[in-house]
């Protein structure tokens, strides 16, 4: 999925089914799907503020290049959510998947 790009969504897009997002999933542990199917979300728990500010910046140059935008919460001091989904057709698309999977490959200073 890395190597993969983000590609817009046409109108009348539909997203994916619980089904389809499931099988996604299997590729990027530690992604949780959402109750309602409608977005994935990762959790990390940073070394410190520093790193946790240091990934979001990471985070927004990939997501730049992609042309697809998370939403990111710091919350803790060093407890970073990503929370994926792909506002424009009001659910997962393919392109979450892709952008999971270059945020999983930016190196991180995790909570030894």
């Amino acid at each position: 999925m890395a190597t993969k790009r983000c590609k817009p969504c046409e109108r009348g897009t539909a997203p994916l089914s619980r089904a389809q997002a499931e099988g996604y999933l299997e590729e990027l542990p530690g992604w949780q799907l959402s109750p309602d199917a409608k977005s994935i979300f990762r959790e990390y728990l940073m070394k410190n503020f520093t790193s946790a500010i240091q990934l979001v910046g990471e985070i927004a140059q990939v997501a730049e290049s992609e042309d697809h935008h998370p939403d990111l919460h710091v919350t803790g001091y060093r407890k970073l959510r990503i929370d994926l989904a792909t506002h424009s057709i009001g659910g997962l698309s393919e392109n979450d998947f892709i952008l999971a999977a270059k945020i999983d490959a930016l190196p991180k200073s995790l909570k030894p």
